[in-house]
Order: structure tokens, then sequence, then C-alpha cells
């Protein structure tokens, strides 16, 4: 018996080894970046700008993974089955990593214990999003008829209606999407007369002038777009929805390889062209350790659930 703390410690020595060995080494070919989500969407926007200067620091092609479906679920379930090598990441964000868990039955996955976090990437608020004018006010005259439009059952988008919902008293229908590209052409099609949803795939039209933004749903007002109210100053204090991003790796990823990867991370993050690119995105940049990603996905994991089951919501 006396044998088995040696063994544990000389197991432990040889794991930490070849943990070393292999991040010294790393990486030696191609990293798919999963995302959760279709293409056109916030997230898939944020990966697409991680992807292309992570490719530039590590000296490896970086390959955006689209694996939509569930809203979220699928893409997510499939990568904390991947091997903790290094080289399949995932773009993790508030809806896929912090609202799921909540909201889904069987999400198949815990945030906390199947993830190694890397870093944060960027905050991006959510908005309100229209084609008319006092959406409270038509909202009420319009009764069951009035439909809000979001991205899929789980993000940031379709819970931020449902809060929405339940500040405003407003009986209204949600119409969930499968991507929030899907969102913006039933908008400008009169559709919906309204959407919440987070703001690079509305942009173009908002600066064009073919949707108004009534509300950005953060602290403070976004620099893209410096004339629309928040929601505080618009007459709701406290109604916020500000959806985060990070980087991820399958849970058990040798130390070494996540610091790697957070530093390469930090730096391209922190530089100016990609500061710019993330604004132009409708984001905010963010760094961070890994610990303190971890934090903030337990304090997000926390705050949603809440919501979550104050609600009363629950999707099968």
């Amino acid at each position: 018996m006396r044998r088995l703390p040696r063994a544990a410690a000389v197991a432990a020595v040889a794991m930490a080894v070849w943990s070393l060995a292999l991040a010294q080494d790393y990486p030696t070919r191609t990293i798919t970046l999963v995302v959760p989500y279709p293409p056109g969407g916030g997230v898939d926007a944020m990966a697409r700008v991680v992807a292309e200067k992570l490719a530039g620091a590590l000296g490896q092609q970086v390959v955006v993974d689209n694996r939509a479906g569930g809203s979220g679920l699928v893409g997510t379930r499939t990568f904390i089955k991947n091997p903790p090598d290094g080289y399949t990441l995932f773009l993790g964000h508030t809806g896929s990593i912090s609202i799921n868990p909540s909201l889904y039955t069987n999400a198949g996955f815990d945030p906390r214990k199947d993830f190694a976090p890397i870093g944060l990437i960027a905050s991006m608020p959510v908005a309100l999003l229209a084609t008319i004018g006092d959406v409270v006010a038509v909202a009420k005259t319009a009764g069951g008829a009035f439909n809000i439009g979001t991205s899929a059952v789980g993000t940031g988008g379709y819970l931020t209606a449902e809060l929405f919902k339940s500040v405003t008293g407003i009986d209204a229908a949600i119409i969930p999407y499968k991507g929030t590209a899907q969102v913006m052409n039933d908008l400008l099609g009169n559709h919906v007369p309204i959407a919440f949803g987070v703001l690079p795939p509305a942009l173009g039209n908002l600066q064009a002038g073919t949707l108004r933004a009534i509300a950005v749903l953060g602290p403070t007002r976004f620099s893209l777009l410096p004339d629309v109210p928040t929601a505080d100053e618009s007459g709701m204090p406290g109604f916020e929805s500000v959806l985060h991003y990070g980087l991820l790796a399958p849970a058990g990823t040798p130390q070494p390889i996540i610091e790697r990867l957070n530093a390469a991370l930090r730096v391209l993050v922190e530089s100016a062209e990609v500061k710019q690119r993330i604004v132009a995105e409708g984001g905010d940049p963010l760094t961070s350790t890994p610990e303190e990603y971890a934090k903030d996905i337990d304090r997000e994991e926390t705050k949603w659930g809440t919501l979550v089951r104050k609600l009363n919501l629950k999707v099968e």
C-alpha cells in the first residue's frame, strides 16, 4: 500500500513532462475552431476575426467549423467529446455556455466541468431593432398579433425578448430563428416588427437607415451608434443584456497549451487592428486570464440561470 503514493507521484511527474513536451511542439498541424451557430451571426463574426489572427500567431492554419443545430447544443455537445490536445477549440458565447445549461432540460454538458477556459475576447450588447417607431405603444395596441424576432432559443437575443416581455407586461409571441441573419431578413421584410439581436448583421442597414436601433442594452452607448440611447436612458432602468465571447478548449487540455493559447489570444485582442475589427463588428474588446474567464462563466451562468428559473422557462 505504501507504494501507491510513490506510483502516483511518478505518474504525475510523467504527465507533467508529457504536457510540457506537447506544449513546446504545439501546434504542428491545423487547428479547428468550432462555432455552434450558422455563418453570418455575431458568434461567427467573432470567430473569423480570431481565427485569422490566431493562425498568424501560432504559425498554423485555424479553420472555422460551423456546427449549427439545436440552438447551439449540437456543436457544443460534439465539441466536448474531442481529445484535449489543443487542436479543436470552441468559440464560447453567453448563449451556448451560460444560458443553455439552465434553459434546456438536458443540455448534455456542464459549463464548469466540460471546458478548459482559455480567455475572453469581447463583450457585445444586445440591441432592440425595429422598422417602426414607438415599440411599446405599438406592441400594446397589437395584442396577440405582435411578434418579436430573435436568434435561436437559448441565445442572448431570445432570453432578452423573454425579459422584455416580463418587464413591460407585453404579451407577444417570440419567433426564434436559426440564425441572426434570418432575423434581419424578416425584420427588413416587415414579417416581424421588432427584433432583439447583436449588432453585426444589422450595422449596414442601421447605417443606411433601413433599420432603426431603438436602444442598446448595455451600460453605456455604443461607439458606432452614439445617438442610440441605452435602455436605462429610454426609461427601462436595469434592463441590460450584454453577451460575452471567449475561447475554450476541452476539459483536460494540458495547462502549458492553455497558457500558450492565452498568451497569443491576449496579444491579438490587444492589438490596434483587432480592437478596431471587434468594434466594427459591434463589440468591445476584452482580455482575461484562463482563471478570470472561468469566473466569468460562473457569474454569467448564475445570472442567466436565475432569470430562467424566475421566468419559469424550460425547453425540452
